[in-house]
């Protein structure tokens, strides 16, 4: 989680004006403890999320592996993106 949420944090500091990220203990109602992790941006949004999900892909100059790689690295991830507001991703990861 913590290799995820940096990968996000790095998105909202190169291509957004801001944003946060805030932290939550979770339970499911199998008893499954977790973390989630909404990170926020107040950026351009990203025109085309599906893309912007594939390997190599990037509008910037980094290797285009950091969505992806988060969403890989967490068990439940989710990405909305509003063109001129902003996005918001979510990551769960849940203890082994």
């Amino acid at each position: 989680m913590a290799t995820a949420l940096s990968e996000i944090a790095y998105n909202i500091v190169i291509h957004a004006a801001g944003g946060d990220i805030a932290l939550s203990i979770i339970r499911d109602d199998a008893g499954r403890v977790g973390i989630l992790a909404v990170a926020r941006d107040y950026g351009p949004g990203i025109p085309d999320t599906e893309l912007a999900m594939r390997d190599g892909f990037s509008t910037g100059k980094g290797l285009g592996l950091g969505l992806p790689s988060a969403r890989r690295l967490t068990d439940e991830f989710e990405i909305q993106s509003i063109a001129g507001q902003g996005t918001t991703v979510k990551l769960t990861k849940w203890r082994r």
